[in-house]
């Protein structure tokens, strides 16, 4: 059954940690089967209570699973796993249009926030005890969340959007829960919920959102937790629809203990109105970072959501961090009351070059899907031929399996800083890689 590992300890904690160091040096590998709990314990000389509690810890943590009688597992995709390493490195002299990241073009400066922001801590300098919110920030933030029908709720900031994830999934889930995520999907979220000992079930999703009934299934199934986003979806480019958002608000009344958790990830950089979830259901999260319209190097988001759950969240940033810096916060609202950025001008260069990208695709042949934000979306019949083609070509893409769970094939194009007269050059590459090789034949 274990090959030529043995597992070792008399300890609860010494059991476990012989088995994850198994996992880790991959002597027991994914899917592996484990002793039943009384075997090993006779064979180890124990109690079989240890071994339980050893197999407990290691199911908390995200290293096995347990399925009944069955038997526990290692699990089949580790908590470890990175879907950063699924990419391609980027030759000299190969147009890189697979970051992610914004047109540095449309960032703002940030120099001159930072000096008044800093003047004003030198006038009256941030410690320890005082509110971890800057008060203007949280003036500012309420009326942006007001103006686009999000919920009343009190206001936390954390460092990010995946910061703000994980921390209300910690805050209201135990590991082996289930949480309902979309596919193709932002890959960090994809390892995260892993990584907290949580499973996922793949949600899919066309420009207007996710599916409707594929929402209503994994609920029903006992998912305990649904992510979406918004708007700018990484990587289809997808924004929830009024339409969309109405029918999944019933479904998730249906389900009022459904913990919801939504990534505005347009906020700033689209030019389309938004269609809040929250409320339908008693505990939720709704998350804007200020990364993509002013900086990835601004680590700040700000969540709302319901009382207990912000609650939960300033409580556990109490035994951490404590806050995010307020200077960094005074800096972001010397942006927002300056008017750093021109969200609009931001959306219209984005969709231009979106939709330049998508029509020249479309002249050949080639679907595409990007409502919205900053990626375009492109499905395969190769993922890997695809990539390997393009970057033959002059062009590196982002690999579709680093956002996929079950959906088909597909690759991720970033079109921030595409040029015009890029654009035909990158749509001719990308139809050509995606045409079947041709026939060889062999005397």
């Amino acid at each position: 059954m274990l090959g030529e590992y043995r597992i070792s300890g008399r300890r609860a904690a010494d059991i476990s940690a012989s088995i994850e160091r198994a996992v880790g040096s991959g002597e027991l590998r994914p899917g592996q089967l484990l002793p039943p709990m009384r075997e090993l314990a006779e064979r180890l000389g124990v109690n079989p209570n240890t071994v339980a509690a050893a197999y407990r810890t290691l199911r908390e943590r995200g290293v096995i699973e347990t399925a009944g009688r069955r038997g526990s597992r290692v699990r089949p995709a580790p908590a470890t796993t990175g879907r950063d390493h699924i990419m391609v490195d980027v030759p000299e002299g190969v147009r890189d249009v697979s970051s992610g990241n914004p047109d540095p073009a449309l960032l703002p400066a940030l120099a001159a926030a930072f000096a008044a922001a800093a003047a004003e801590g030198d006038r009256a300098p941030v410690l320890y005890g005082e509110a971890p919110v800057d008060p203007e920030l949280a003036r500012i933030a309420r009326d942006g969340f007001d103006a686009d029908g999000v919920p009343e709720g009190p206001l936390a900031v954390v460092s990010g959007a995946l910061d703000a994830v994980e921390r209300v999934l910690a805050a209201h889930l135990k590991p082996g829960d289930t949480v309902a995520v979309e596919d193709p999907g932002w890959s960090r979220i994809l390892d995260l919920v892993p990584a907290l000992g949580l499973r996922t079930v793949p949600v899919g999703l066309d420009d207007e959102g996710p599916y409707v009934d594929d929402v209503r299934r994994a609920l029903e199934a006992g998912a305990r937790a649904l992510i979406v986003t918004d708007r700018a979806q990484n990587p289809t480019g997808a924004a929830v629809s009024a339409t969309r958002a109405r029918a999944l608000r019933s479904v998730l009344q249906e389900h009022p203990e459904t913990l919801l958790i939504e990534d505005d990830h347009g906020h700033g950089i689209v030019d389309m109105p938004l269609h809040p979830l929250a409320g339908a259901t008693r505990h939720w999260a709704f998350v804007r970072s200020a990364a993509k319209a002013y900086g990835p190097d601004l680590r700040l988001a700000l969540l709302t959501g319901d009382a207990v759950t912000v609650d939960r969240v300033h409580g556990r940033q109490q035994l951490g961090p404590g806050w995010v810096s307020r200077l960094i916060q005074r800096a972001l609202v010397r942006l927002w009351a300056d008017g750093a950025v021109d969200t609009r001008a931001v959306a219209a260069a984005y969709e231009g070059r979106r939709d330049a990208l998508i029509g020249a695709l479309g002249r050949r042949g080639v679907v595409a899907q990007g409502r919205s934000g900053m990626n375009v979306w492109v499905p395969v019949p190769d993922e890997t031929g695809a990539v390997a083609r393009l970057l033959h070509g002059g062009w590196a893409v982002a690999p579709g399996a680093r956002f996929r769970l079950s959906t088909p094939p597909g690759i991720r194009v970033t079109v921030s800083t595409l040029a015009e007269d890029e654009i035909e050059e990158l749509a001719d590459a990308i139809a050509s890689a995606l045409r079947p090789a041709p026939a060889r034949s062999y005397v």
